[in-house]
């Protein structure tokens, strides 16, 4: 049988404060529709339905998975009208699973159980007990008559925060959002809701009163933890599951064998693969897809972003790494920084070091080649065992151009100097220092390219006229 998924993603958000729409607003690096599309993705559905309504041309152009559709709820008159604006994609047998798109957290494996709880007949609830359940739909049990309705029994129900009595509001048990139905009947129930209830509006919620009525079962699943089920409705709520979450992963690294100086100061934005014995001190951020070979150690208050790191290396505290798009690859016992810098294109070979205050940008350095101090390498090639000097740069950009330099092996920089690129220093060449090289230099020779130096007598400096 088909399965269709419905994520709903109209809503403004007030409470968030934003002109963003609130599905957009971001959890370890991507948007809170985007975590949920990633795992509607892995449930093998014939078709992803989200429904736009608040900045839907921005939420449409942000979002991406396959067989993603979208539709409009214009205006927004509750969840019942939403799903109603989706039923015209929907296949008629199957079933219907839906989401929420500021429910970041729900994992597939819930998701999947809650299909399966459906099975093309039954009407399925994903519930969960809270400690404080305000604000979040009741699970009403037992007689419908009221003898009883509040605890234990059958499903006959679900009152709305804002419709429930005194009784109802004590019950623990919510509706997290997430259902599952088989299609042919939710569409049938849609095209019957009714708004007469405090707030005007379609609720969604009322379907299960109408399958009650029909026979149709009702059940539950239920997440094996409650962050799967949280909801975003303000920054206080988006910190704190940003919190959980990282804080699961962080266990999840541990229990791997990653050393982490303190969970509670960890974010991981993206992939993160650990060889092992590696060391990762407090503050660092990692996004994109990084991997860490075996033992690497990686100082506090670091940011890297897809990068390959090899075994042995060892990244000093406050370095940035941003591979976005080329990548970067550090080699083994590799050393870089602290307070270095290494953007796309960076390709470190084995040994290599990289000091304080080095940048690095579309550049690889080949095995023992070093940039200690206060230098910038960009469009270069640099063989074995170079020695690039402090305050040395290559001067790459024309102003219309990029350039490469060429550095042979066993070249020693001297410090600031300046390499006007297209250039090439042969092997073994020695550069002096504060020399501007614009002219290819010789294997094993010295160049050196700067002005005499020249003392004149008696020169005075000027002394500045007083007033008066």
């Amino acid at each position: 049988m088909a399965l269709d998924i419905v994520i709903m993603a109209a809503g403004k958000g007030t409470r968030m404060k934003s002109a963003l729409p609130k599905v957009l607003h971001r959890l370890a690096g991507r948007s809170l529709l985007q975590h949920v599309l990633q795992t509607a993705a892995g449930l093998g559905a014939q078709r992803i339905v989200t429904i736009t309504g608040h900045g839907a041309e921005q939420v449409e152009a942000a979002v991406h998975a396959p067989h993603l559709h979208f539709v409009r709820q214009m205006p927004q008159l509750g969840t019942g009208h939403a799903v109603q604006q989706a039923t015209p994609l929907l296949h008629d047998e199957g079933t219907t699973l839906i989401l929420n798109g500021d429910v970041p957290l729900i994992e597939a494996t819930t998701a999947r159980a809650l299909v399966e709880a459906c099975d093309g007949a039954r009407l399925a609830l994903l519930t969960v007990d809270l400690a404080d359940p305000s604000g979040y739909g009741r699970i009403l049990r037992g007689d419908p008559a009221g003898r009883g309705a509040t605890e234990g029994g059958r499903v006959h129900g679900i009152r709305e925060h804002q419709d429930a009595s005194a009784a109802e509001r004590a019950i623990r048990e919510v509706y997290t959002g997430a259902m599952a139905a088989p299609t042919a009947q939710l569409k049938r129930w849609l095209a019957a809701l009714r708004n007469d209830n405090r707030q005007g509006e379609y609720y969604l919620t009322d379907v299960v009163a109408m399958a009650v009525a029909e026979g149709v079962p009702v059940v539950t699943a239920q997440p094996a933890s409650e962050t799967e089920v949280l909801g975003v409705n303000s920054p206080v709520q988006l910190a704190e599951l940003e919190r959980r979450f990282q804080r699961r992963q962080a266990e999840a690294l541990m229990e791997a064998g990653v050393r982490l100086a303190d969970p509670a100061r960890f974010d991981l934005r993206g992939t993160l693969r650990c060889g092992a014995d590696v060391e990762i001190d407090v503050n660092c951020i990692f996004e994109g897809e990084v991997e860490l070979g075996d033992g690497v150690h990686i100082g506090a208050n670091c940011v890297i972003r897809d990068a390959v790191i090899a075994a042995g290396a060892l990244i000093h505290p406050y370095t940035h790494i941003d591979g976005e798009g080329a990548g970067v690859r550090i080699g083994a016992g590799a050393r870089v920084g602290p307070f270095a810098r290494l953007r796309p294109g960076a390709v470190l070979g084995d040994d290599v070091h990289i000091g304080n205050f080095v940048e690095v940008k579309n550049s690889t350095l080949a095995h023992g080649a070093k940039a200690n101090h206060l230098a910038y390498l960009g469009d270069a090639t640099v063989g074995e065992r170079v020695n690039f000097g402090a305050g040395s740069i290559t001067a790459n950009y024309d102003g219309a151009n990029k350039h490469r330099t060429v550095i042979g092996a066993d070249v020693h920089v001297g410090s600031n100097c300046v390499l006007v690129a297209p250039v090439t220093l042969g092997r073994g060449a020695t550069i002096g220092a504060g020399s501007t090289i614009s002219k290819d230099a010789p294997a094993g020779q010295l160049t050196v390219a700067r002005g005499r130096q020249v003392t004149l007598a008696g020169w005075q400096r000027a002394v500045k006229k007083k007033a008066g």
